[in-house]
């Protein structure tokens, strides 16, 4: 996709569409990448756990069990899930939580880093989507789902 090209211009659009969506409705402050249509999220109020999706479906249904499951997004190419926390914390400097995580291919994302937000772009072409969609402005604490991690972790053998 070119600047001048009429199918980027329509992805901006609609990705600039979304981004008000998610600013007004779920407190999701990102910019879009004209470029490539996409949406950024920078890391800090918002933070994101992210692991392979087959994990990830046990904690989310942990976490849905206590009612307390925030958004989710899929990235089907990758098979990873990134889950969306409340603001970031300094539990990325715990080397044994890096540890613990790294173990079962997870992460916590660092501040200042970016992710992508589901954007129609991504949806079309099934790069990215939302496994579970925002509701609202919630999402649990980092602490929250970093403990739902650590109890869902596979049987080591």
């Amino acid at each position: 996709m070119s600047a001048l090209d009429p199918s980027s211009y329509t992805a901006t659009q609609e990705a600039l569409a979304r981004c008000r969506c998610y600013r007004k409705e779920h407190g999701l402050y990102g910019i879009v990448d004209s470029a490539l249509g996409r949406i950024m999220l920078e890391i800090g109020s918002v933070g994101a756990v992210t692991m392979p999706a087959d994990f990830g479906a046990r904690v989310r249904d942990h976490l849905q069990a206590r009612k307390r499951c925030g958004p989710v997004i899929g990235h089907p190419r990758s098979g990873r899930w990134t889950f969306l926390t409340g603001p970031t914390d300094d539990s990325y400097l715990d080397i044994a939580l890096f540890s613990d995580l790294f173990r079962d291919c997870a992460a916590v994302a660092l501040p200042g880093s970016h992710i992508v937000l589901p954007s129609p772009t991504d949806e079309h072409t099934g790069y990215r989507s939302w496994v579970c969609p925002p509701d609202s402005d919630f999402r649990p604490e980092l602490a929250e789902v970093v403990a739902a991690t650590r109890e869902c972790r596979p049987v080591q053998r």
